[in-house]
């Protein structure tokens, strides 16, 4: 009778571990965006600037 109750058990530590890698990957992807995104503001604003000043 306990052999349900393991996988249970065991399937609900997959599960969290599971949530948990997602949580990390959609930190590090969100990481990316918002660096790209300033790095690509940084070049625009740069341009524009350029543009005005000359």
């Amino acid at each position: 009778m306990s052999a349900p109750e393991d996988n249970k058990q065991r399937n609900r530590e997959i599960a969290a571990n599971e949530a948990e890698r997602q949580a990390v990957s959609a930190v590090r992807v969100s990481s990316w965006a918002i660096g790209l995104t300033v790095i690509i503001g940084i070049i625009v604003v740069a341009i524009v600037w350029a543009w005005i000043k000359r």
